[in-house]
Parts: structure tokens; C-alpha cells; sequence
């Protein structure tokens, strides 16, 4: 009798070493495994895991197991997954957002797995890489650094007479602090004033979105994970104070957002898949450069647009148009 239990406690934990919480796919011989941590699920982030998934089967095949897991927008939860993957001596850990990056960088920082980012905006700033070219860790990857100058070209576009664009960001997300700088900057040398409202979590979003939208002529979003997360509380606060609020990416429009200079995220994450395919075939991690997405698309929700009584100026005529909100 005691054998038979001895027997049946070791299925079970022999089962339990081979499940997870994330989407494993099935594994063969010779096989590579790749972890895949993504901060959190909202559409600029799942577009990156598609692209890398995407690019990563294309290439590999059945050669290739990937793990998928979610860190729930919690950092802590996204360390625990780092060091479990990094345990496990998996073969390269890709994380989605600056969070998931470093926690994978801090995780497999003295060992020989590599790690390479998506959709990080400065990973400089964020230390994660030394220099953009030559990285000088176990760490690249690709960034999806906005283009402000065209972002702030298109809101006087649409709105002419701007003199105070808003910003909501999370104190906490260097990705934030960072293009926040850039855009003071972009607007100063418009004449417009960049009004900042930061917050730490979720839960303070209502209130600051509320006291912004007071201050200023219309609002601008990052590719901050919190505020993307909760973009349909900023948007409701500020339609009810009639403050046209802008995206960085199409799927941002299409939640209501009146326009943005978009980059493809799906592609992101297909030239992530790129890099980690040149590291899985033998280059070194810390020589191959940190590569963006240089082409970006105006978008501008007509819907919105008709809704704040702005018109299309002929300058965006060619902008890619949606006339619906999800």
C-alpha cells in the first residue's frame, strides 16, 4: 500500500513539473524553448505576441516551443516568471513591455540566456542596454518609440488653436517618464504647453483623468500599459468634459480615441522575431543593434472627429479613416 501512494504523490507532482499557467506549445525532440512574458493583455501588446508567435512558427516550425506568460500588468508576478524560465534554462526569454524586459533582464543577467525585448520605448533609460548599436549585455530587442513631432503636428492639425496638450502616465513606467520628456520638448518648440498628471495604479486613473481634463484642450496617450489598460475610463471622463483625446496606435482609434500616427505592433513583434532568430542562430546578443519600426500611419476615427466638430483638414486626406468605436 505504501508503494502504491509513494507511486501515485510521484504522477502527481511529475504532472504538475509539466503543466504551467501560461500556453505551452507541444514539445518534440531537439526542440528550442522560448518564454514569452508578456506584462499584461490589452491590443498594442497582444499585436506583438501575434507578430513574434507569427514570425518565430514561420521560421521554426515544430523546432520551436514557445511559452506564453502573463504577467497580469504586476511586475512581481512578471519576476517570479523570469526566474522560474531562467531555472528551467530555457533558451531565450522574450518579454513584451519594459516591465516583463526587466524583469527578464534581471533574471537571466548571469547566465548565457539571452533575452530580447518588444515594444520597449527607451531601453536605454530603462537599462537595459548600453547603447542602442552595440548593447553590451545579453539584452536587445526592438522599441516602439513614437514619433512625437508628427503626433503633435497632426493635433494642431485637427485642432488649431491647441495650447495645452494633457498627459496621463504612470510614475512608475520609464517608457512614460521618458516620451514625456520628448513631447515637453516637441510642444515648446510649438508654443504649447505640456500639463502632466501622473499616477501609480489603476485605481487612481478616474480622478487625475477627471482633474486633467479641466486644464487642458485635448490629451495625449503613450504607449503607457496602465493607461492603455483603463483607456476607456480616460476617454469616458474626458468626452464628458468634451476633450478629444489622441492614441499612439490604431487600435487606440478605434476605442474612441480621435486620432494618432500609428506604428504596426503586429510587425513589431515580427522584427523581434527577426533579432531572436539571428541570436538562436548563433549571433551574440549584446552586438546585434536595438531595431525599430521608422513607418508610421495617421489614423483618425471619423466618428470621434464628427462627434467634437472637427474637420479633416487636406493636409490628412489620405489618412487611414475608421468611422466606427468598439
Amino acid at each position: 500500500m505504501k508503494k502504491i501512494i509513494v507511486l501515485a504523490v510521484t504522477l502527481i507532482f511529475a504532472i504538475s513539473a509539466l503543466t504551467g499557467c501560461g500556453t505551452v506549445s507541444t514539445k518534440v525532440d531537439g526542440a528550442m524553448t522560448i518564454g514569452v512574458i508578456q506584462f499584461g493583455s490589452h491590443s498594442s501588446l497582444d499585436n506583438c505576441y501575434e507578430g513574434v508567435e507569427t514570425a518565430l512558427k514561420q521560421t521554426y516550425g515544430d523546432k520551436i516551443v514557445i511559452d506564453l506568460q502573463n504577467g497580469n500588468f504586476d511586475s512581481a508576478a512578471c519576476d517570479s516568471i523570469a526566474k522560474n524560465m531562467v531555472a528551467k534554462k530555457y533558451d531565450m526569454i522574450i518579454p513584451i513591455a519594459t516591465p516583463a524586459a526587466l524583469s527578464a533582464y534581471a533574471a537571466a543577467i548571469n547566465t548565457d540566456i539571452p533575452v530580447v525585448f518588444c515594444a520597449v520605448s527607451d531601453p536605454v533609460a530603462a537599462g537595459l542596454v548600453d547603447d542602442l548599436e552595440v548593447t553590451g549585455t545579453n539584452c536587445t530587442g526592438t522599441s516602439d518609440i513614437l514619433d512625437l513631432g508628427a503626433q503633435v503636428d497632426l493635433i494642431t492639425s485637427l485642432q488649431s488653436d491647441v495650447k495645452r496638450i494633457g498627459v496621463l502616465y504612470t510614475t512608475s513606467e520609464a517608457n512614460s517618464l521618458s516620451q514625456l520628456e520628448v513631447l515637453k520638448l516637441v510642444a515648446r518648440e510649438r508654443g504649447i504647453e505640456v500639463v502632466a498628471q501622473g499616477v501609480q495604479g489603476a485605481s487612481d486613473i478616474p480622478q487625475a483623468a477627471s482633474s486633467l481634463c479641466a486644464k487642458v484642450d485635448c490629451i495625449n496617450n503613450f504607449t503607457d500599459n496602465n493607461v492603455v489598460n483603463n483607456l476607456s475610463v480616460l476617454i469616458e471622463q474626458a468626452n464628458a468634459s468634451s476633450i478629444p483625446v489622441y492614441g499612439s496606435e490604431i487600435e487606440q482609434v478605434e476605442k474612441g480615441c480621435l486620432a494618432s500616427v500609428s506604428i504596426d505592433y503586429v510587425e513589431l513583434g515580427k522584427k523581434t522575431a527577426e533579432l531572436a532568430t539571428q541570436i538562436l542562430n548563433g549571433a551574440d546578443a549584446s552586438a546585434v543593434p536595438v531595431a525599430t519600426i521608422t513607418d508610421t500611419t495617421p489614423v483618425i476615427n471619423t466618428n470621434v472627429a464628427e462627434t467634437f466638430g472637427i474637420t479633416i483638414p487636406d493636409a490628412y486626406s489620405n489618412a487611414m479613416q475608421i468611422s466606427t468605436i468598439e
